[in-house]
């Protein structure tokens, strides 16, 4: 499995990019180097290619009921972009599973009480609704600011399609 990292720190928006390191399925044993992910990239394309990174389409050994995928970290989360008037209409639900326990909050609050769930809501949705999917999620690591506990692994940098 891969370890690869989502990050979008260019100036222009252009030269994002997501960082990948070839090893087990320990992120410990990858080699890679993380990037940033603040701004310049619109959630929707980094929610696309990490999705891509994880189920190993980006492979030419893909099998869909096969774990090829790498590891994803994605780093400054809360600097992401939503088009439109997204911020303020899009409205994510939750439940707490007592009667009337329907939550419910726009991703403008949920991106200031937790940045990193705007991105891992977008990728389980891509994601295999399975055993798999389940295991693939877990190779998502999402970091709000800029540093993590990965540089051991020195991730490698992913390009980008934007």
């Amino acid at each position: 499995s891969v370890v690869a990292q989502l990050t979008t720190g260019a100036t222009n928006g252009f030269e994002d990019g997501v960082e990948a390191c070839d090893g087990v399925d320990d992120p410990s044993a990858c080699q890679g180097s993380p990037r940033d992910a603040s701004g310049a990239l619109r959630l929707v394309a980094m929610v696309e290619l990490g999705a891509t990174v994880l189920t190993g389409k980006h492979k030419p050994i893909y099998a869909p009921h096969v774990d090829t995928g790498d590891f994803v970290i994605v780093i400054n989360a809360e600097k992401t972009v939503l088009t439109g008037r997204k911020e303020e209409q899009k409205v994510y639900y939750r439940h707490s599973t007592y009667p009337g326990g329907l939550k419910q909050e726009t991703a403008a609050e949920l991106r200031r009480r937790r940045p990193t769930r705007i991105i891992r809501k977008g990728v389980r949705g891509m994601l295999p609704k399975n055993k798999l999917g389940r295991r693939q999620l877990r190779k998502l690591k999402i970091y709000a600011g800029s540093e993590h506990p990965h540089a051991a692994q020195q991730p490698q940098e992913f390009p980008l399609a934007v």
